[in-house]
């Protein structure tokens, strides 16, 4: 073999051997960092059925008080879960195929509440799906209800910001939610989207074309187009 030959040999056999190496470093990288994430959505698993019972109990209180979601009206839940969690009552915390659900179901958006002091959207999500998986566990589907109306951001209201269905609907109605008219009501499922950009204290014609559009929804007239389409866009263009 010629010196150039022999040479070239070398580096090809030395590259060939570094990238060999370097692939195993980066694929057992990446095995670890899915390890590490799959604990983590164990852990916040762990925490929901370690929180369980304390949360079962508030849950039965706000029922008590009229505040599940049996106390919204005739048919109202099913128009609030119609938009916000469609398939909320067949899945156990998940749903990444329902048209319009998103990728947040009702239990992770209250995973999202009482789980984290302050949430973090991306490895976040990961604790937040697992604590949603333990609450589905342990939780009946009305305590899980009654607990996400008394969670949920409303926005803006008469006396600075809101939290909690029922808090919106006497503050900005001064009535129950079963005693508002329906599009009252629509108003407040509508700004459950974008609590900080809609205001449900003026007239906002941003909050009305998805109130619409939520009307168009409820009646049959329109579908989302797909899992994603938590804005309705399939209900605009009809």
């Amino acid at each position: 073999m010629t010196l150039p030959l022999f040479a070239h040999h070398l580096a090809t056999t030395s590259l060939g051997a570094f990238m060999r190496r370097l692939f195993k470093f980066l694929a057992a990288v990446f095995l670890l960092l899915v390890t590490a994430a799959l604990m983590y959505g164990v852990v916040g698993y762990f925490n929901a059925l370690s929180d369980a019972d304390e949360l079962a109990l508030r849950a039965d209180a706000l029922v008590a008080e009229r505040h599940g979601g049996k106390d919204l009206g005739d048919d109202r839940l099913e128009t609030l879960l119609l938009v916000q969690d469609p398939a909320f009552h067949s899945h156990a915390g998940l749903d990444f195929t329902t048209p319009g659900a998103g990728v947040t179901t009702v239990t992770q958006s209250l995973a999202k509440r009482v789980a984290f002091r302050k949430f973090k959207p991306g490895i976040g999500k990961i604790r937040q799906t697992g604590y949603a998986l333990g609450l589905e566990r342990k939780l009946t589907k009305d305590q899980i209800i009654a607990l996400w109306l008394d969670t949920l951001e409303m926005g803006r209201g008469p006396d600075g910001w809101m939290t909690g269905f029922f808090v919106a609907s006497q503050a900005i109605y001064l009535r129950p939610p079963a005693e508002l008219t329906d599009r009252e009501f629509l108003s407040l499922v509508a700004v459950l989207i974008a609590p900080g950009t809609y205001d449900l204290g003026r007239t906002d014609t941003q909050l009305e074309g998805r109130i619409a559009r939520i009307e168009k929804l409820v009646s049959g007239a329109c579908t989302p187009t797909d899992n994603g389409d938590v804005w309705l866009e399939g209900c605009r263009r009809n």
